[in-house]
């Protein structure tokens, strides 16, 4: 989706920065598979989650010409219908593909509004109105990515038993974040974390959301 956006609105000054909140072995060969022309990186210890406060993916931040956040972490279009699929045959109903593509699509048109009006587009937000919607920051988020970083540290240097421990404490801190849980729960063939464990965890939100809606019209 993104490198089909890239393509058509790189040239009015769009810029895609992808980031992988994963491992490198784990993330490089999807995006070796979708070969990208923009940017992407790796983010292995969630240096941009904390930065801007992000707690799943897929999430986007629009920042303009002058690095102004004119739109901060968002869900970047996503929408819960993967949650009706039947986990027997994978799928979708009706209704929750239609409304998935829609909040897909109408996120893809917002980005293009901006791309093409820049800040008179309806979708640029003026500061306060940026900060209103900024995840609220806590110590207690901060400390998380700290001993999410050093877990992570002590998994790369053998030292599995201390990085649990550090892992477990970031998981606690910080239980918002499915990020942060997702790179420390089990791995499918795939190699994602969508295992039971992920099943029983999504099940426990009951009627909160997986992906937070987002603040655009017409959104699901």
């Amino acid at each position: 989706m993104w490198q089909k956006v890239y393509e058509e609105l790189n040239d009015p000054g769009l810029e895609v920065m992808a980031v992988a909140m994963d491992t490198p072995e784990a993330a490089r060969p999807w995006i070796e598979a979708a070969k990208p022309t923009y940017t992407s990186l790796l983010d292995r210890d969630h240096h941009v989650a904390q930065l801007f406060n992000m707690v799943n993916v897929p999430e986007a931040v629009w920042i303009d010409e002058e690095g102004r956040v004119v739109r901060p972490a968002e869900n970047a279009g996503s929408y819960d219908g993967f949650r009706k699929r039947d986990r027997a045959t994978g799928v979708m109903p009706a209704e929750a593909a239609e409304l998935t593509a829609r909040a897909k699509r109408l996120y893809v048109e917002a980005v293009r509004d901006w791309a093409i009006h820049g800040y008179r587009s309806r979708h640029v937000l003026d500061a306060a109105t940026a900060r209103q919607q900024m995840r609220p920051l806590r110590d207690e988020t901060a400390l998380a990515h700290a001993h999410f970083r050093l877990g992570c540290h002590l998994q790369r240097i053998g030292k599995g038993e201390a990085a649990v421990r550090h892992l477990e404490e970031a998981r606690r801190l910080h239980p918002e974040s499915w990020s942060i849980w997702r790179q420390t729960a089990g791995r499918n063939k795939q190699g994602l974390a969508a295992g039971p464990d992920f099943w029983q965890r999504v099940d426990a939100l009951g009627a909160r959301r997986y992906y937070e809606r987002v603040k655009l019209d017409g959104m699901p």
